[in-house]
């Protein structure tokens, strides 16, 4: 790939947007950047990943943490902005690579590569797939699915001025429900092709 691109995919709980990243990066031969980001942070300041990943993607704990200026002692907030740090260096660098949420559309405004996605899907196509992927009854897929898009826009919107979900805060929304993944991978690239000069 002859010019830079990044590929930043928001995604509801349940509609495989992070199946669609991972193969809009296999077929783009780029790097895909999830939990994987987290996992090397841990490795470099020699903390058990384990440990870290509770703190993933997850807002501030106004009861847990203080705020003195632009100094916190929240754990949420140094895991972000570890991985905004990380993401940041990477596209500095010129490395072309799709990144799954991380508040990745705004850690990396103003990027000149820089394409945001958010993918969504139909409540039942969504409900089949939580039901099928993490064997839950259809109320148990509900409330699962109700509490991570809940999880995921506080974390979201904490961190930027855009709110999750919302059209006008990405390049594309896209609902892939009667797309097959490679159709949607498809989809994206052919448009990603076309904006970025």
């Amino acid at each position: 790939m002859d010019k830079q691109v990044i590929i930043s995919i928001g995604r509801q709980y349940g509609s495989c947007g992070h199946i669609v990243a991972q193969r809009i990066a296999e077929k783009l031969h780029i790097s895909l950047y999830d939990k994987n980001i987290l996992q090397e942070i841990a490795e470099k300041i020699n903390r058990d990943y384990e440990k870290l990943k509770k703190f993933d993607e997850k807002p501030r704990n106004v009861w847990f943490s203080r705020r003195l200026g632009e100094h916190s002692n929240s754990l949420e907030e140094a895991m972000a902005n570890m991985q905004f740090a990380y993401l940041r260096k990477k596209a500095e660098a010129g490395e072309s690579f799709v990144v799954v949420g991380r508040c990745a559309d705004s850690a990396l405004a103003g990027e000149k590569g820089l394409v945001s996605i958010f993918i969504c899907a139909n409540m039942e196509d969504r409900l089949h797939r939580v039901i099928e992927a993490d064997k839950l009854s259809e109320r148990e897929a509900k409330i699962t699915i109700t509490r991570m898009d809940k999880q995921r826009k506080e974390y979201h919107d904490a961190y930027s001025e855009k709110s999750w979900g919302m059209a006008e805060a990405y390049d594309m929304c896209l609902n892939i429900s009667g797309m097959t993944i490679d159709d949607a991978a498809d989809f994206i690239i052919s448009y990603v092709d076309l904006v970025i000069e």
